[in-house]
């Protein structure tokens, strides 16, 4: 239900807004109208409405600022790593660039300071060269500056002859080269290398100290170094490590000998001598299980011919295998050979395997007939098979052979239209992969029968193909015929292709059953 609401909000602090406002509300919402409805109506519920509003607009302010704080600390967080980013950058370029700088002026090898020095105060270097040139020898600059101001052709000398003023020019001369040889003496003492107190020695006896402790370092540092790799050293590094790898080589070839009985290759021939020996002995005790087995089967079938049950005996062991294999697969099993079919006085067809409600075609038959006769050919079993089929209103016929009467050149597994001739053993459990397949390929075919035919033509094909598979499989139950006949030698050999042929069996049986299924999902789902 709808109900109004009048609310007067409290006065507001701000002098540009009213100091009420009136406010028509319509609640739709259930809950609210359910817990608005559970006050009288009135002051109470016009009091209980403020409350939850400003409630509410106090939530919402607190979102707001909650919202604009966190968006402001993440990108101030982001300013800074950024920020940060760029002066570790920074700080690794100034380093890399002034030890580089560093580098090339102050090496004490190759440094361009320490080359510059050696050219500066080498002997014949600039130093001299420069001074030699400006104040040594007759040539120099100073002497020619001189002998310019103060030569015989100088204006000086024109002003002051020798006639005139000789006492005062010889005074001049004498004073001024006095002057002049003190201060280049002073000069020369200053930088040269043979006074001990010259600037230039002090310089280069500084330098020569700084560098000198510089080198004895990188001395110290690489005879460290060389220490460490030395052979000499029985404690170096390089020595602990030989003597490790050298026991590591002694243990390895200790282990992996044959001379030493504690070693772990000998111990490991010991167990695999054992494991052989355990496995042959295994293999002897089962060569004696089989041919055990072999005289118990060959002595119940002798016994089983003698006897004069044995066509009934077979019958019943086909029909327990349909009924197991029957309720596996959902269907329901009946066994008919006492009972009358829909032919007048006719009881052809043993067994009948209705399909279940979950097959994609309920209802439909498959008739079973066991047959151990001599001489029963393949034309008379068609013959057979085929009127159980209309005795029994089956859609699909399954022959079952002995597999000591049937007929020669027959095969293990053989379908011919719409019925299915299957050679077995009840003895042999081998065969009862053929009866599987067998009853597997009847159900393909009582399914192919329906009226599910074209909208089903893929799954069909490949069912074709995996009874192709099975009877192509047949031929090699005659190498496992042979193999059994010499069974002393050939046991594992036996073993080997049964397991081969079981696999293959169980592949085609499987590949069979999901089609089955995808028929059944897609009978289900189709209309009537």
């Amino acid at each position: 239900m709808d109900e109004s609401l009048r609310t007067v909000t409290e006065p507001s602090l701000l002098a540009e807004t009213p100091d009420f406002l009136e406010l028509s509300l319509v609640v739709r919402e259930a809950e609210m109208i359910t817990d608005l409805c559970a006050l009288r109506e009135g002051r109470a519920r016009t009091e209980f409405a403020l409350t939850a509003l400003r409630i509410g607009l106090l939530a919402l302010r607190q979102a707001r600022g909650q919202v604009d704080v966190d968006a402001i600390r993440r990108e101030g967080e982001r300013m800074m790593a950024g920020l940060q980013g760029r002066l570790d950058a920074h700080r690794d370029a100034v380093q890399s660039q002034l030890t580089g700088s560093l580098r090339e002026y102050f090496d004490p090898e190759s440094g361009r300071f320490e080359e510059r020095v050696q050219r500066l105060v080498r002997r014949d270097g600039e130093l001299e060269t420069l001074l030699r040139r400006q104040i040594g020898g007759d040539e120099s600059e100073l002497c020619r500056t001189l002998a310019a101001h103060f030569g015989d052709q100088s204006p000086l000398m024109k002003l002051l002859s020798p006639t005139e003023s000789e006492g005062l020019l010889r005074s001049l001369s004498e004073t001024l080269g006095d002057a002049l040889q003190a201060q280049r003496e002073r000069i020369l003492r200053e930088f040269s290398l043979d006074t001990p107190e010259s600037a230039l020695s002090r310089l280069v006896r500084e330098l020569g100290e700084r560098h000198g402790k510089l080198h004895e370092e990188i001395q110290g540092a690489l005879g460290g170094v060389v220490k460490e790799f030395s052979l000499d050293r029985e404690d170096s590094a390089l020595s602990r490590l030989v003597i490790r790898v050298e026991g590591a080589q002694r243990t390895i070839s200790q282990e992996f000998s044959l001379n030493d009985e504690g070693s772990a290759l000998a111990r490991m021939k010991r167990e695999l001598l054992g494991v052989l020996e355990t496995h042959a002995k295994t293999a002897r005790d089962f060569q004696e299980e089989v041919k055990t087995a072999l005289a118990s089967i060959v002595s119940r079938r002798q016994e089983a011919e003698r006897s004069t049950r044995h066509g009934v005996d077979f019958e019943a062991q086909v029909a327990h295998f349909v009924a197991t294999w029957a309720q596996r697969e959902g269907d329901i099993p009946l066994h008919v050979g006492d009972t009358v079919g829909l032919i007048k006085n006719c009881k052809k067809g043993d067994c009948v395997v209705e399909l279940g409600p979950e097959s994609c075609l309920p209802g439909a038959k498959i008739v079973i007939e066991a047959k151990e006769v001599d001489r029963y050919p393949l034309d008379a079993a068609r013959s057979y098979i085929e009127e159980a089929r209309k005795n029994r209103g089956a859609e699909v016929g399954l022959f079952v052979y002995s597999r000591k009467n049937a007929p020669a050149g027959m095969g293990n597994l053989r379908r011919i239209a719409a019925d299915v001739f299957v050679v077995w053993d009840a003895e042999e459990p081998a065969t009862d992969l053929w009866f599987e397949a067998g009853l597997t390929v009847a159900r393909a075919l009582c399914t192919r029968g329906g009226g599910a035919r074209e909208r089903r033509a893929s799954d069909f094909e490949a069912i074709e193909r995996a009874v192709l598979e099975i009877e192509k499989r047949a031929e090699g139950f005659s190498e496992v015929e042979t193999l059994t006949r010499t069974i002393q030698g050939n046991s594992e050999k036996v073993l080997h292709r049964i397991d081969l042929m079981r696999k293959a069996f169980r592949k085609e049986v499987d590949a069979l059953r999901e089609h089955f299924a995808a028929l059944r999902d897609a009978a289900g789902g189709a209309p009537g």
